[in-house]
């Protein structure tokens, strides 16, 4: 454990990107405090998947994190696809008669396949790894400004307010340290509308395996068509098949301060009309009573930087993307490695040395989470046969697929850390120039 340092990290929001960063910097001898706006601890959404990167990105963390992911870790059933991210499937393939197995039209794969874990249960197995008196909740964000001295003092909705060092937002896509970095009139403080939304549904196994045979129930599958897809990968070791249907609109999205609205299993099975049994099945065992989550992101107004001063912003809360590389909390991951990196650096010690740390974190991952925002985008709609220059033509979407998913996963994360630290030196000697 490295000695410890005389500041203290304030960590605005307690999911994937926060718990992780707090962890990483915990395990670093880095003073941190989290503070959260809900009651407790607590992730909404299904099943999340994680590639390679993400996996090594875990360990440069610290390795409980690993751990963690490999407790509630789902991988395929099947030992001969123990490496298959997804078997691509035509879900618009009106030649099935009745629903069961269909074979795959290609198959995308990589060194660990699809591993998905359940948010809420990996959540509470990053929580184990901090101290319990860390995290601060009931705590929503209204302002920062600056103290006495060198310190930041944060003022919460409840009246409240607390003094640190350095603060680093890590509040999701609505993020309100966006929002104070750049202004409530920003075009980059908001995130918009990808014109894309989704139903999930999480059903039992036993039900899925009857409605389309063992292979495509116990193993990720994507069933691709025009204007919509399907994935579905098991998660709970294997006990739930969780089911994402996602449908291009033509619309606005009604509502810009709700991300869900309710929706009827009828509202899916209109938006599929005229897709083949399988998919069909699928949607017919989710609830009644379903959810639509709309797909936004922060690709139509990037963030302009990640840091001012001695405030900056990770994960969704720079970078939100849409979900259709799998790639959004891997990469959150990745900050956290990173920017543990650059505070455990001996060299950071003052308010300075932070502002420097915050402005080589910009350097080093602006670009490669930006590319991601967009990259995803474009996926989806290779998914849908929307995408420019691929339509249906699987053949040419299995390339780009393939040659998208080497630059998520094939990243080096020590090279990245390293990368960042070089980056580190340039900004600490303008400072001290």
């Amino acid at each position: 454990m490295s000695k410890g340092k005389d500041f203290e990290v304030a960590i605005i929001g307690g999911g994937i990107a926060g718990l992780t960063l707090a962890i990483a910097l915990n395990h670093r001898n880095i003073p941190v405090k989290i503070y959260e706006q809900a009651p407790k601890f607590g992730e909404i959404g299904a099943g999340v998947s994680f590639s390679p990167n993400a996996v090594r990105a875990m360990k440069k963390c610290h390795e409980g994190i690993y751990q963690a992911f490999e407790r509630v870790c789902t991988r395929n059933e099947w030992s001969s696809k123990h490496n298959v991210w997804f078997d691509y499937l035509n879900g618009y393939d009106k030649t099935l008669k009745k629903s069961g197995h269909q074979e795959a039209v290609f198959t995308i794969s990589n060194s660990i396949g699809q591993s998905g874990v359940h948010r809420a249960l990996f959540l509470e197995e990053l929580v184990k790894l901090l101290p319990s008196d860390m995290a601060h909740f009931g705590k929503r964000l209204n302002h920062i400004e600056d103290g006495k001295g060198s310190k930041l003092v944060m003022h919460f909705e409840d009246g409240s307010k607390a003094e640190t060092d350095a603060v680093i937002g890590s509040d999701g896509i609505k993020s309100m340290v966006r929002q104070i970095v750049f202004g409530k009139d920003h075009p980059c403080a908001y995130p918009t509308y990808t014109y894309k939304y989704a139903y999930r549904g999480l059903v039992e196994m036993d039900k899925a395996v009857a409605a389309v045979g063992e292979e495509r129930a116990k193993n990720s599958c994507m069933h691709m068509g025009p204007n919509n897809h399907v994935l579905t990968f098991p998660v709970n070791h294997g006990k739930i098949l969780n089911i994402v249907a996602f449908h291009t609109a033509q619309t606005d999205w009604p509502d810009y301060q709700r991300l869900t609205r309710p929706a009827k299993q009828q509202d899916a099975l209109k938006d599929f009309e005229g897709y083949g049994p399988n998919v069909i099945e699928l949607l017919k065992l989710t609830k009644p009573d379903l959810d639509i989550w709309a797909i936004f992101d922060l690709g139509t107004h990037p963030v302009p930087q990640f840091n001012k001063g001695r405030i900056c912003i990770v994960g969704d809360a720079s970078h939100a993307t849409s979900p259709h590389h799998g790639a959004g909390a891997g990469f959150c991951i990745e900050d956290s490695a990173v920017m543990a990196a650059l505070l455990s650096d001996k060299r950071v010690q003052t308010s300075e040395d932070i502002e420097a740390a915050f402005a080589a974190f910009d350097s080093n991952r602006r670009e490669r989470c930006q590319w991601l925002v967009q990259s995803s985008r474009f996926i989806g709609d290779a998914y849908e046969w929307r995408a420019p220059g691929l339509k249906d033509d699987f053949k040419k979407i299995e390339s780009e697929i393939n040659r998208r998913n080497s630059i998520i996963g094939d990243f080096d994360i020590d090279q990245g850390c390293k990368d960042a630290t070089d980056e580190l030196t340039k900004h600490l000697d303008r400072a001290r120039l």
